[in-house]
């Protein structure tokens, strides 16, 4: 029963030193979520585009950016398109104080992005991110 108990203490302790993120959140307000939103992003939205990224641009009256989504199945299976998903997200997250307020904005990512390096992704999003 010690053994038990000591593991469950390492493994306190141990959450407890994760550092700290440091203000670089997802919070749920900065997620485009609702089907309503996406298709007034695309209806009256501008869209620009790479060779990485398709990124659709809408102005909203908020005070921060909210972001969405949006993986076709035809870029690969389950695996792929949420390992694509966690990058473009993290990607977001650690930039999110760089990129303009008052948007929401529809990232589509292309077949290339499924084997570019995170560097890569990083540069080629914020490039235009910052053109909107």
């Amino acid at each position: 029963m010690a053994a038990r108990s000591w593991r469950l203490a390492a493994r306190r302790d141990a959450i407890a030193l994760r550092p700290s993120s440091s203000g670089r959140s997802y919070p749920p307000a900065a997620r485009l979520v609702r089907k309503a939103d996406f298709d007034a992003v695309y209806r009256q939205g501008r869209r620009r585009s790479n060779s990485f990224f398709t990124v659709f641009s809408k102005a909203n009256d908020l005070p921060q950016s909210r972001f969405g989504f949006s993986i076709k199945r035809a870029l690969g299976g389950a695996v792929v398109r949420n390992r694509m998903r966690r990058r473009i997200r993290e990607v977001v997250r650690l930039h999110r104080q760089e990129i303009a307020q008052g948007w929401d904005i529809i990232i589509h990512p292309k077949p290339s992005v499924a084997t570019a390096p995170f560097s890569v992704l990083i540069t080629e999003l914020l490039k235009l991110l910052k053109s909107l």
